[in-house]
């Protein structure tokens, strides 16, 4: 009796049919389809959980019954809830610093070679593409400001898009809990967070300080439609973004990273990425750092 009860749970696992709200496969295609166009982002069956826990958050929020109702919604009023759509199946996980091996090469080898070939102009240009809540532009200010805070004659800027308008809105208002500062040391606390009252009456909170917050411009972006972006970057974090698309609209987004960097610029990317087969406009440099080359 036993293996038949989990053999029962097993089941209901798998079929969405069964669970709270219902999610026939038809609308997971849907659904999936529309992300797809609106964002290119794809969702294959391995993120079948990831979609019905996202999307059940917004059946509660307009109250509806089923994923059939919410297809329906979308359809329906896509002006008004595109954008709350886009922003439940993006998923945005991210910390101070992750990664950590990206910035100690920054610090060794890429400032030490922008201080040697910038010093008439003296102008750093970085960009953060999928930046989420907002801790890695964070983590490359504190990163730049440490380098560069004290010369003051250099022109140091970090832009910061991501798809999501709620994780950008977060970021920019730069306020983090005592928990998102784990694995920071005290030093860098103290030197770029200011600990101010939890606005809902619970403990502390952290905010970022300004001299940080000079150095980012944060704008929603969504990477395959047109960039508005002027001028060209040093180097690219655009970490962890990639492996939602497919292997075409990779080989056009390189190509179009490789477009956006100045000469031997840099491009970071995720620890589960690689650009081996997609492009031969940049050299590895090992560890997921890249080079442009052409």
């Amino acid at each position: 009796m036993q293996s038949n009860r989990i053999l029962d749970r097993k089941i209901d696992n798998k079929d969405f049919s069964r669970r709270e709200f219902p999610m026939l496969e038809k609308n997971f295609e849907f659904l999936s389809k529309m992300a797809n166009k609106e964002t290119g982002i794809q969702l294959g069956e391995h993120k079948r959980d990831l979609v019905y826990s996202r999307i059940v958050r917004r059946i509660r929020v307009l109250k509806l019954k089923n994923f059939n109702q919410y297809c329906e919604y979308l359809v329906r009023n896509k002006d008004k809830e595109l954008g709350d759509f886009v922003n439940a199946i993006t998923t945005n996980l991210t910390s101070f610093f992750r990664e950590k091996h990206h910035f100690d090469f920054l610090s060794d080898t890429v400032y030490p070679e922008i201080i040697a070939q910038k010093k008439s102009s003296k102008k750093i240009r970085a960009w953060s593409a999928g930046c989420s809540t907002g801790e890695e532009p964070y983590s490359l200010a504190i990163s730049l400001d440490k380098t560069f805070g004290s010369k003051k004659e250099w022109d140091v800027k970090v832009l910061a898009t991501d798809l999501d308008t709620n994780v950008l809105s977060f970021g920019r208002e730069g306020i983090y809990t005592p928990e998102r500062l784990d694995g920071l040391s005290r030093s860098i606390t103290h030197n770029n967070f200011t600990k101010i009252p939890n606005p809902d009456g619970r403990g502390s909170v952290f905010s970022v300080s300004d001299h940080l917050r000079r150095y980012i411009t944060f704008n929603q972006l969504n990477l395959l439609n047109e960039w508005p972006i002027k001028g060209k970057f040093d180097f690219i974090f655009c970490r962890n973004v990639v492996i939602y698309f497919n292997k075409e609209t990779q080989q056009i987004l390189f190509d179009r990273y490789a477009n956006a960097l100045k000469p031997n610029g840099y491009l970071f990317i995720g620890h589960s990425e690689t650009l081996h087969g997609v492009t031969t406009r940049f050299e590895s440099l090992g560890k997921t750092v890249y080079r442009k080359i052409s």
